[in-house]
């Protein structure tokens, strides 16, 4: 290769390396309008959108008003194990999928807060026990990030890992039948909704697009 070749080479790897990092310069401290910075402001507005245990995990604890109650701590802890030591970076990916499902503005800051949701959720995942409570819940909120992602297929296996962890947990199924609906993919929409109200006979979200489905085939009839 010439040299005037190797130095073309090198400017255009030096611009794309350029690029590459302003992106994730901007997309380490995206703005989301009207809210501060980072979810480590814990925003009141965000904390009032999580469940009601993130208030007493750790960090959490310190910034939240009342989230330093001793008393309240142990009853958390004794609701969640040793795992509850964790628990603040389970918000931390709620609070972050939020902002990417509700609050931003443009797709870099969402696929910014989509992906360190899913690294939140992960955190976790990797340190609970299988039989945690929120197992599930977890598997199901990382699937779905993976979707929005475009990851689908990632996102079936964390599916389907949510139901294996616990089959009589309704939301796999229904987001899962809703991917398969996306995709164009309705038989398998159908397979999964009626595998799961075989185990959870009375869910009403799983019910609802069985119906649905049903009466879309037979308009089409």
């Amino acid at each position: 290769m010439k040299a005037d070749d190797i130095g073309a080479c090198l400017r255009a790897a030096a611009i794309a390396v350029t690029a590459w990092f302003v992106v994730l310069g901007s997309a380490s401290a995206q703005d989301v309008p009207g809210f501060p910075r980072s979810v480590d402001a814990y925003d009141a507005r965000e904390i009032a959108m999580l469940p009601g245990y993130c208030t007493y995990t750790q960090g959490f604890r310190r910034a939240v008003p009342g989230g330093d109650n001793p008393t309240t701590i142990r009853e958390w802890e004794g609701v969640f194990g040793p795992t509850f030591i964790h628990m603040h970076h389970y918000c931390l990916g709620l609070m972050k999928t939020n902002r990417a499902t509700l609050l931003s503005r443009d797709p870099i800051t969402r696929r910014f807060y989509l992906n360190d949701a899913i690294t939140e959720y992960d955190y976790v995942i990797t340190r609970a026990p299988a039989d945690f409570v929120l197992m599930p819940e977890m598997y199901t909120k990382k699937a779905q990030n993976l979707v929005l992602l475009g990851q689908g297929p990632a996102g079936v296996a964390e599916y389907l890992r949510a139901i294996d962890a616990k089959n009589d947990y309704w939301p796999p199924y229904a987001y899962l039948s809703d991917y398969y609906v996306d995709i164009g993919d309705k038989k398998k929409a159908t397979e999964i909704l009626n595998e799961g109200l075989a185990r959870v006979p009375n869910a009403t979200a799983l019910q609802r697009r069985l119906a649905e489905l049903d009466q879309a085939k037979r308009r089409k009839q």
